[in-house]
């Protein structure tokens, strides 16, 4: 993009197209610092007070949510957006800290799951109380029902349209 000058040398004002470019690239960006802000003051009080790594607490969370509290590893790290070497050590620190543990497919051998050990059960459902307390602070308490509704509304919506899977 080519900057312009006047005859005093001062910028050129913006027109109305770079107005509004301007405009929109802000707005992305508080919603990205925001999301940051939350994200990071979220995470680090659920380590603070359960020891859980972010990482471990979404597989937590994860499996928690799912039937029989249990999911194919290949899903659970595709959903917690990892690589397979990445979920790998975070599924291992876990099984080492007895929170979860393996389990073959009874009718695939190329299938392992994920599963929450009974100590795991109730470390999930610990961390997701924190969870719950926190956002309370973080997320309700600024924007209100309604607004944190709409939030997650928006952000159900951009995931769609903008999924790549």
């Amino acid at each position: 993009m080519s900057s312009q000058n006047d005859a005093q040398g001062a910028p050129a004002p913006l027109s109305h197209e770079q107005d509004e470019d301007d405009e929109i690239v802000t707005w992305w960006g508080l919603v990205i610092e925001g999301y940051h802000a939350t994200h990071n003051g979220l995470m680090d009080e659920i380590a603070d007070r359960t020891g859980l790594a972010p990482n471990s607490f979404d597989i937590l969370i994860r499996l928690l949510r799912s039937p029989e509290c249990r999911l194919p590893m290949t899903r659970l790290a595709k959903e917690a957006a990892l690589s397979s070497g990445g979920f790998t050590k975070v599924a291992d620190r876990l099984v080492a800290a007895g929170l979860i543990r393996r389990e073959p497919c009874d009718t695939d051998r190329r299938v392992t799951y994920a599963a929450l050990t009974d100590r795991g059960l109730v470390t999930a459902k610990e961390a997701r109380k924190v969870c719950a307390q926190s956002l309370r602070t973080r997320l309700l308490d600024p924007l209100g029902h309604e607004r944190a509704l709409m939030l997650a509304e928006v952000m159900r919506t951009l995931r769609a349209v903008n999924r790549t899977d």
